[in-house]
Order: C-alpha cells, then structure tokens, then sequence
C-alpha cells in the first residue's frame, strides 16, 4: 500500500488528510494503518519522534469513534502540555468534515473552570496529561466506563518524567474491555512493565532497530577543552549561519548563563528551562516556533514533547547522563524525511561515552573537526552574498529616493561599492576572528595525559577540599555528574570546585572545596532549594590514597605489630595484667600518687 486512497479510510477523513496535504504514508502509518482499520487488538508502536504517529493511532481512532454517542471514548495520554494542544489540534484538523466529533485537551497550566465547562459538552476523545487528568478524576469529573480506546503516546518520556504511578493508576481506573495503543520511540523497562501487564498479545511494530537514532540526521563529535566549550558553540554557530535547533544543557543554571551569553554576544537566541513560568515558556516558544528565535538553550526536563518542525541542528552543549536521553535529543531534527544534524561538543574523558551511544543508535558518531576561523569568515561571507543576490527588492517603495542615493555614490567604482558594503556588514567577524586560536584537541596529546590520569587515578589531592556525605548512591540510578548538576540546582552556581565522587550503595562522598563546604550543606538544609529533601554532611574523616601494605620479609605482620603495641606499649594494660584489676587507672598507681605530692 502505498497511498492513503488504500486504507479504506472514511471519505471525510480522507478529503481532510488530503487538503492537509498527506499523499504518501510514512513507514509508521504504512504498517500501523492496515491493522488498527482491520481489526481491534493491542498494539505497541516503536518509531522515533516526528514520524507521524499523530495519525498512525489518530485516524484509525476517528474512524472508530461514533460521533452520535455523546460519551467519551477514547483517551490519548501524553507527557507534556505542549505535546497535547499538539495532538489536540492534529485531531481536530484530521476531523475537520465531521463535525460531530469532539475533541477536547485536558493539561495543566491552563483555567481548571474552562475545562470543566469543556468536559459537560461530552466530549468522545480526551487528550490529556497524567497530572491534570488525575485531579479530573478525583473530581468525579470525567465518565471513562464507555473508553474503548486507550493511547500512551511518547509512554518513554512521560515515565522518565516521573508519571508511573500516575499512569498506572489511570490504567487501574480505565474499563477492562478497552484496546491500548502504546507509541514510544524507545522501549525501557518501565514501558515493558506497562506492556506485559496491562496489554494483551499486541501487535508489535518497529521502525528501524529497537531504540535507536533516525537514519536522517547525520551525527558528529568535536573534541575540545572543557574551558573552551562555549567558544566552539560559538564558532558552530557562525559556521551555519542558517541554523535553526536547540542546544541542550545539562542544568538550569547553566542553560540561563549559555543563553544570556549569546544573547549579549548577539544572537537570537533565549532559555528554556523549569524556573520559567508557563507565560514566559509560552512565550518562548511562540518566538521559537515562528523563527524570531535561531537558538532554544534548554534542559531536558523542559524540552520534553515540543514539537517543533524544521529543526537543522541539535547540538549537545553537555552529553545527557544515558544514551536514551540522546536519542531523544537527536530524534527532534531530521523528522518527515528532512535531515539533520546532531552535534556534541566533549572533552577526552567523555570519550568512552561516544561508543556507548553508537552500539545503541546504531550508527557512527563521526568525530569533526572544529572550524578555523577563516572557514568561519569565509562561510559568512557566502552566506552575505548569497542574502544580497536574493533579497526582495519593492522597487515602487524605494523609488522616490534611489536619485538621492545614485547621486550620493556616483563618485565610488563598482569595485569600491561593493568592498564597502561587504565590509560594513562583514567587519565584525573579522575582527573577532583576527586573532582566534584553534579549539581543536590534538587526541596524541591527551592520550597520555589520560595515560597519567589512569596511573594517578588511586592517588587522591585533598588540599583545598574535604569530603561531604550525599544521601544518593548507586541503588538510586544516579551518576556522579547527575550529583554535580543537583549541587549546581541546589545552591544555584556552577563555580563550586568539586574533586572526587566516591559512590557507595546507598550513598556517596563528594569532595568540594572547603571554603564552599558549609554553604552546600545550608543550601540542602533549605527545603525549599532541597525539594528532593536529599542529605547533606560534612564527614570527619579525609579521604586517603591507597596504599599496598607489603610485609617484609623477616619482619612482623602488621597484626602482630598492633597487638604488640596494644599489649605491651600502653601502661594500663602492663599494670591490669600485674594487678589482675580491670578497673585500673594509672593514678591509683602507688609511685604516682607519691610524685604527684613531690610536685
């Protein structure tokens, strides 16, 4: 099949998919159409974001749906708010000639009372977010014993985001006799719970290899300095003057400062992050959305469900702490057969992090090399020429003042005027990259740098630092830079000197700066900065290099040695052991008390 025309699609639907101009399916829609119009089962859909699982699960819903029953039933359930007034408006356009059909959001963020006054319409599908959905049920405001149809879309976000018992309780709450369609673009353990205990025999459809990358977005690593990060985004930046993405940070503290720094170095650029409210993201966004913004710096947590078309670039200021994580990142440019480009910028010690990522994307990370500053120069010039030979020229407004200008500049060659204008809108590049040293790390160098690292690795430097108690350790699935990111978000400042991270079972110990120590410990004892209510101590004892106790030969052990001072250096255990009395003390002793009266 390889036209909507053979889904045997409702004709309203198929007038509506047409005017928005879907022709050919995409794989998604190309295996899951046939099986969801045919038949009511289970299924589990696994595609990366941007493929078009919108109408993958949205058309076949609408096809189903019987828009004289006013009842709702069906529930789509996504992560973010952003995601489902995206999946609101899809559904609505999807069915724009059968007006019976309503289709209502449910999220946070938004007036509780506009969407009660929206539910007693009786709507028959609800998109929704787990957390206002919730507070809907609690409130007895939503009837869900007519659902048949139930779809966790983007299901890995939205537990990596905290849902699960969310979910699952509105699993609990849903009616036994109900279909379940589950999209993720990759599948973790969590989601295979979901699976295996709510779901029965899905069909089960995958494109491409089980959680990996799109094959449309080609992926690149630079090698840098940790110093010179911002540099090289800098310099990236220039060199694709036509870029639109997103560059991700790691915390928000360090999301704010990249994109205050390319704001005053004059670029179009803004934050997104959680300390934002929903005006102002909603506002970011909107700019975003319509290009008034080139660059989005945001975190993770904060990025989650946009859906923004177009994207050329992601770039990764910060490798994420696991390789799911970057391919969600990757998956948001190169969506609807456009391609993109990923880019991360590391230092030598997050090498290994680069091969972990390949074995599960499934393709090569190509290392690149950061652009000279004449490249840099030479790609601006291109791209002002370009501009220049392109612009939309209204002859009819400018007419009446072309005289002033012809008359002003006839004195200047056609040589001259062109080295003027170039030179005014071009002069700013050159200067600053008159001088401009390469960013690139030669990898000979740092192999044995990382080669004396390896052998000093046992050897601790505690000067300047002492140790800190951290109530997380590895049973909690943290890593040692996700406890230097909610050190960073605590005390609200990426300038504290952190040493060694020593993680333990059930806790870890962090080396910082002494002089920081106790500032780190009051901003954890805040309960408002610690909303996590995570432990924080400043421990006794210093950490120690390893030393190996080697025995000598011929000598004593170092037992031996420990009872023999135990036992013969200390004078209250020779005189219990010559009085036999356990309650000695050397002040009872005889010649004692007669020396003391001497003195």
């Amino acid at each position: 099949m390889s036209q909507f025309q053979d889904f045997n699609l409702n004709p309203s639907l198929l007038r509506a998919i047409e005017e928005l101009g879907f022709t050919e399916p995409m794989p998604i829609q190309r295996e899951t159409l046939p099986v969801l119009l045919s038949k009511r089962t289970d299924l589990v859909g696994l595609a990366q974001t941007g493929t078009g699982k919108t109408a993958a699960f949205g058309l076949p819903l609408l096809q189903n749906i019987d828009p004289k029953r006013r009842s709702v039933q069906a529930l789509v359930l996504c992560p973010t708010r952003e995601l489902c007034l995206q999946i609101t408006k899809d559904l609505k356009n999807y069915a724009k000639y059968i007006p019976e059909i309503m289709v209502v959001p449910v999220y946070g963020g938004a007036s509780i009372e506009a969407q009660f006054k929206d539910l007693a319409k009786k709507p028959q599908i609800i998109v929704a977010t787990p957390g206002r959905l919730q507070d809907m049920i609690r409130r007895d405001r939503i009837d869900f014993s007519e659902v048949q149809w139930m779809v966790l879309d983007e299901a890995d976000e939205m537990l990596d985001m905290g849902f699960q018992e969310d979910v699952d309780a509105i699993l609990e709450y849903m009616p036994e006799q109900k279909n379940i369609l589950l999209f993720s673009a990759t599948m973790p353990v969590e989601v295979e719970k979901i699976l295996n205990h709510y779901m029965k025999d899905p069909v089960r459809i995958s494109i491409g290899q089980r959680n990996s990358g799109t094959a449309n977005v080609r992926h690149n690593y630079y090698l840098i300095k940790a110093s010179d990060r911002y540099l090289a985004l800098k310099r990236l930046i220039d060199y694709y003057p036509s870029i639109y993405g997103i560059v991700f940070c790691r915390t928000k503290i360090e999301t704010q400062e990249v994109a205050d720094n390319l704001i005053h170095d004059g670029y179009n650029a803004a934050s997104l992050h959680g300390d934002l409210s929903q005006a102002q993201r909603d506002m970011v966004m909107n700019h975003f959305r319509q290009r008034y913004l080139q660059i989005l710096v945001a975190t993770d947590v904060a990025a989650r469900g946009l859906d923004v078309n177009n994207l050329t670039h992601i770039i990764n200021y910060n490798l994420p702490d696991d390789t799911d994580t970057y391919i969600h990142r990757s998956g948001r440019t190169g969506r609807a057969d456009k391609t993109g480009i990923c880019i991360s910028l590391i230092h030598t010690k997050e090498k290994h992090k680069i091969k972990a990522i390949e074995k599960q994307l499934g393709q090569t990370i190509e290392k690149a090399l950061l652009p000279t500053a004449k490249q840099v120069c030479e790609k601006q010039l291109f791209n002002h020429i370009d501009r220049l030979e392109k612009v939309d020229i209204m002859r009819d407004d400018i007419e009446d003042y072309l005289p002033i200008v012809f008359r002003k500049l006839d004195w200047l060659s056609r040589e001259e005027l062109i080295t003027r204008v170039v030179a005014l809108n071009f002069n700013r590049f050159l200067d600053y990259y008159k001088d401009a040293k390469d960013l690139n790390v030669e990898e000979s160098k740092e192999k044995k740098k990382d080669k004396k690292d390896k052998k000093d690795k046992n050897e601790y430097d505690d000067s300047g630092l002492v140790r800190l108690f951290f109530g997380l350790g590895k049973k909690d699935k943290i890593k040692p830079n996700s406890i230097i990111g909610k050190i960073n978000d605590v005390t609200n400042t990426n300038k504290i000197r952190i040493g060694r991270i020593e993680m333990l079972d059930n806790f870890s110990f962090v080396a910082v700066d002494e002089d920081e120590a106790q500032y780190i410990v009051d901003c954890f004892a805040d309960k408002r900065k610690n909303r996590e209510g995570i432990r924080v101590e400043i421990t006794t004892g210093e950490p120690k290099a390893k030393k190996r106790n080697k025995k000598k030969e011929g000598g004593e052990s170092r037992s031996k040695r420990r009872n023999r001072n135990f036992d013969d250096d200390r004078p209250e255990r020779k005189n219990r052991d010559k009085y036999g009395d356990k309650s000695y003390r050397p002040e009872h002793d005889k010649n004692n008390r007669n020396k003391k009266k001497r003195r």
